[in-house]
């Protein structure tokens, strides 16, 4: 009986196979650990670690790829009309780890666990620290967090990791000033990986991974907004919706 081909197993080096040769889903190698520095490539090179608990670490480049450009964000009515309301506050980079424990706790469907365990939880709090992730975070009138999502940043790309909301379309409203600030900002696109029909209803698109890839490469010759968004967060009561 033939078998399919041998994934490889990283060693200690942070050296990566050509994502362009990886399997159809993206399956690209597994092993290795979650050093920053490792995730931190893998990011910089279109990979990310994606696996359940008990499983090894296994490292993704899918093909297509689901990239949102900015420009064709679609903010329909009714998200626009509680942009307006400005019932909720946004903020940038406050509460980073927080946001990640409620990204791996609130109950999504069709989903059991969670992948974003307590090491990916470390791993990436590392990289907020040292300025390559971020969040952005949505309270209501309480101050109370109530939506966001997270992500690495790294050249002029944005790859988006997961959203929540525990007030209905919070996540929304997270994600469209993700958008805003990446216009602003001159980022290419908002990384959303895998193709899912909600993303695609707000404007992303699939994007065949060499397309993705050569695209990727550009990204990372310019600098885009290394260090804490916090500071940055007076632009936000600029935006007109």
């Amino acid at each position: 009986m033939s078998r399919g081909p041998a994934i490889p197993r990283l060693g200690y080096d942070y050296i990566f196979p050509n994502p362009r040769y990886a399997m159809k889903e993206g399956l690209l190698a597994y092993g290795g650990d979650l050093n920053p520095d490792r995730v931190l490539m893998a990011y910089r090179q279109g990979i990310f670690p994606w696996y359940n608990e008990g499983d090894p670490i296994l490292w993704w480049s899918p093909d297509p790829r689901l990239l949102l450009y900015p420009q064709n964000f679609k903010i329909h009515r009714s998200l626009r009309k509680k942009l307006r309301q400005k019932r909720f506050h946004v903020r940038l980079d406050r509460n980073f780890e927080t946001v990640m424990r409620h990204c791996a706790h609130v109950p999504r469907h069709g989903q059991v666990g969670t992948w974003i365990l307590p090491e990916v939880v470390e791993c990436y709090s590392l990289l907020h620290e040292r300025g390559f992730a971020h969040s952005v975070e949505v309270y209501d009138e309480e101050e109370r967090l109530v939506g966001g999502l997270y992500g690495v940043s790294t050249g002029t790309a944005f790859f988006g990791e997961s959203m929540f909301s525990l007030e209905p379309d919070t996540s929304k409203i997270a994600l469209a000033h993700m958008v805003e600030l990446a216009k602003l900002w001159q980022f290419d696109f908002i990384d959303c990986q895998i193709p899912s029909d909600h993303l695609i209803r707000l404007g992303a698109e699939r994007v065949e991974r060499d397309r993705f890839l050569d695209e990727l490469e550009e990204t990372q010759q310019r600098l885009g907004m290394p260090g804490n968004w916090q500071p940055h967060e007076a632009l936000i009561e600029a935006f007109a919706w």
